[in-house]
C-alpha cells in the first residue's frame, strides 16, 4: 500500500471520473479523486455551491481517508487547483502536523491575469450556448457532453455551479500555507503564463517549484505520466550524495 495519498480535484464542470484512469497508475501514490455531493456516485446528496459549504463535507473525508498515510498530497487542475488550495489550508488547520504537499495546475495564483474579476468577465449567468461557447473559450476544454444540447440539462448545472464559484472566489487574507508547493503548467499554455503560475508561491512560506510538462492548458489529459512522477519525485525526495 503506497504511503502516499495523492486527492484530485477536476476542472470546473468535471467530476471524479476525470481521474479514475488515474487509480493504480503509479505504485507509489494512492489516488483518490475526489467527487463533490450531488455528482457521480453522489449524485443523491445535496450539491454545494460554495467553497466554504463544499469545504465542511469534504474536509473530513479526506481527513479520515489519509489518516494512515505518511504522506498526503492535494492536487487541483485549473478551478480544482482553487478547490485544492482551500482543502489544504483546512486540512492542516483540523489536523496538527500532517504532512501535507499541495500541487496547483494549470492556474495562476492570487493576483494571477487568470482570476476572474467583476465586470464583462462573468459568465456564469448567460445562456447555455453562449455560457459553452465562453467556457470553452476560457478553459481551452470542451468536454464532448456539451456538443449534444440534449445532455445540457445533466452537464450544465454542475459546471455553471464551478463557474460561480470560481468568479466568487477570494484568495483568504489569512496568514499562508507553511507545507510545499508544486506549480505544474503545460509549456504551451496560452491561457496561464509562467508569471500566472509563479504567483502561488505567495500562497507558502514553505519551499516551492514551478515546472512544466509539455502540451497546452489540458496536458494532463495526455502526459498523466510525466506528472505522476513528478508528483512521486517531489514527494518522494531522492537521497542526498553524501
Amino acid at each position: 500500500m503506497p504511503s502516499i495519498t495523492l486527492f484530485c480535484f477536476p476542472p470546473a464542470g468535471a467530476g471524479a471520473a476525470f481521474f479514475r484512469p488515474w487509480v493504480g497508475h503509479h505504485p507509489g501514490l494512492r489516488v483518490v479523486p475526489v467527487e463533490f455531493p450531488g455528482r457521480g456516485k453522489r449524485f443523491t446528496e445535496p450539491e454545494r455551491t460554495d467553497l466554504d459549504g463544499l469545504m465542511e463535507v469534504l474536509v473530513p473525508e479526506m481527513l479520515e481517508a489519509s489518516a494512515a498515510s505518511e504522506r498526503v498530497v492535494v492536487l487541483g487542475h485549473c478551478f480544482g487547483a482553487l478547490v485544492g488550495h482551500r482543502a489544504a489550508r483546512a486540512m492542516v488547520r483540523r489536523r496538527s502536523g500532517l504532512d501535507l504537499m499541495l500541487v496547483v495546475s494549470g492556474a495562476g495564483g492570487p493576483g494571477a491575469a487568470d482570476q476572474v474579476a467583476a465586470g464583462e468577465r462573468r459568465v456564469a449567468g448567460l445562456p447555455d450556448d453562449e455560457f459553452v461557447a465562453r467556457v470553452e473559450e476560457i478553459s481551452g476544454y470542451r468536454h464532448p457532453a456539451l456538443a449534444d444540447p440534449e445532455m445540457h440539462p445533466l452537464v450544465l448545472p454542475p459546471l455553471r455551479a464551478d463557474v460561480a464559484m470560481h468568479e466568487a472566489h477570494v484568495f483568504p487574507a489569512s496568514r499562508p500555507l507553511r507545507v510545499p508547493v508544486l506549480g505544474v503548467r503545460g509549456s504551451d499554455d496560452d491561457r496561464v503564463s509562467a508569471e500566472d503560475a509563479e504567483a502561488w508561491r505567495s500562497v507558502t512560506t514553505g519551499p516551492f517549484r514551478l515546472a512544466e510538462i509539455d502540451g497546452g492548458h489540458m496536458y494532463l489529459t495526455d502526459r498523466k505520466e510525466a506528472l505522476l512522477r513528478l508528483i512521486a519525485d517531489e514527494a518522494h525526495p531522492a537521497p542526498t550524495a553524501c
